[in-house]
């Protein structure tokens, strides 16, 4: 399985120090995984539209938030 490294700052990786018992590569993992399927339905809902860039960003920025 290939790997991928994340900077944390201090203070979160502090944090996560706390819970020793949380697998955080599994939490990092799933995090992707969920942002990935959420992307790709981005991806077929815009892929033949005549949105711009602009207009998809807008409406991934409206979905982050209320993440």
């Amino acid at each position: 399985m290939p790997s991928i490294t994340v900077n944390v700052d201090d203070d979160l990786k502090e944090r996560m120090e706390r819970h020793p018992e949380i697998n955080w590569s599994e939490v990092t993992r799933q995090a992707i995984r969920e942002k990935i399927e959420v992307l790709e339905v981005m991806d077929e809902l815009t892929g033949e539209s005549d949105l711009t860039e602009r207009d998809v960003q807008e409406i991934a920025d409206k979905i982050n938030e209320r993440e």
